[in-house]
């Protein structure tokens, strides 16, 4: 999910941010129920053994969150032939998905209680060195603790928190050191951005917390579009939700690299899901698109053909 800042300047996601269903609310009790379980949950390591690398800021995971384990696997394995290891633990139902034999996301199965509005979602992990002290400092910034820190015993230490605005993410203290810098493959993330009613306000907070230097791209429209960045590389965007979207909440959304997001989009249509932005073409030449699986989980696919890029060596 990393490219470098200047080649991402031109990516423009302001249309995502005039789709009303984008309002997500994350069932967010991922961890909590681990803690009672007989058995530990064993999580695959990020990275290989010793890894030295650590990239604070970067977003180096995602889980899915959804009534449906089973229903999940057939989709994303469909669209993007991920393969599944499955995870049985009292309680817990998580299967680790894969792309090309390495690790690529999870997918823990939480049932929505009768009579509740909850929205399967897709959350955002960010690298840090030391989760407990950077949930403290979240909260003093004015967020919120929503899952305490827990350690596993190949993942690391892990905990799930809220911005100021309301958008919830994990931090993640990867035992085996973080994914190194490279461009992703098909089938991997990408991109993350971050909708929200005050672009510039979160933007700080984030700056704060992670120390990211952030860069505001000029937009043709009065849209905010800021950019958060360390090591010379952009690590997310930060997007205005549009001006009458009061009850709409800031949320994080992720991207996936296609090959052809058109052909995606149809795709996901024939198994289930939906198409909520149609592909079109960004700024930074290639097209991008929002989809949601049959559950309704929101993501983004998108194309990059750019060639001057960090490449994984062969």
């Amino acid at each position: 999910m990393t490219m470098n800042p200047w080649q991402r300047e031109n990516l423009s996601l302001s249309r995502l941010a005039a789709v009303p269903w984008l309002a997500a609310a994350v069932c967010v009790c991922v961890l909590a129920p681990c803690a009672r379980a007989a058995v530990p949950l064993e999580l695959p390591p990020l990275a290989g053994d010793g890894a030295a690398e650590h990239h604070v800021g970067k977003v180096i995971w995602a889980d899915l969150v959804t009534p449906d384990l089973a229903a999940a696997e057939q989709f994303y394995g469909g669209l993007f032939g991920w393969t599944f290891r499955d995870v049985h633990v009292p309680d817990t139902e998580y299967a680790v998905a894969m792309e090309a034999g390495r690790p690529v996301a999870g997918i823990v199965q939480r049932a929505i209680p009768p009579g509740e509005q909850k929205q399967p979602a897709w959350l955002t992990f960010i690298a840090v060195r030391q989760v407990d002290s950077t949930a403290t400092a979240i909260v003093k910034g004015g967020g919120k603790l929503i899952a305490p820190p827990r350690t596993y015993a190949g993942r690391g230490r892990q905990a799930v928190v809220q911005d100021p605005e309301g958008a919830v993410f994990a931090i993640l203290a990867s035992k085996s050191g973080d994914p190194g810098d490279y461009l992703a493959a098909p089938g991997e993330w990408i991109w993350s951005s971050l909708l929200v009613h005050d672009p510039v306000e979160e933007a700080a907070f984030y700056h704060k917390i992670f120390g990211y230097d952030v860069f505001e791209l000029p937009e043709e429209s009065a849209t905010k579009h800021e950019i958060l960045s360390s090591e010379d590389y952009a690590r997310a965007g930060v997007n205005a939700l549009p001006t009458d979207s009061k009850r709409r909440r800031a949320h994080w959304l992720d991207f996936l690299r296609v090959a052809d997001a058109a052909d995606v989009a149809n795709k996901a249509v024939t198994l289930g899901g939906k198409v909520l932005v149609e592909p079109y073409v960004d700024r930074h030449g290639g097209k991008i698109a929002v989809l949601a699986d049959p559950a309704g989980a929101p993501f983004g696919v998108m194309e990059w053909t750019t060639t001057d890029s960090k490449v994984e060596p062969k």
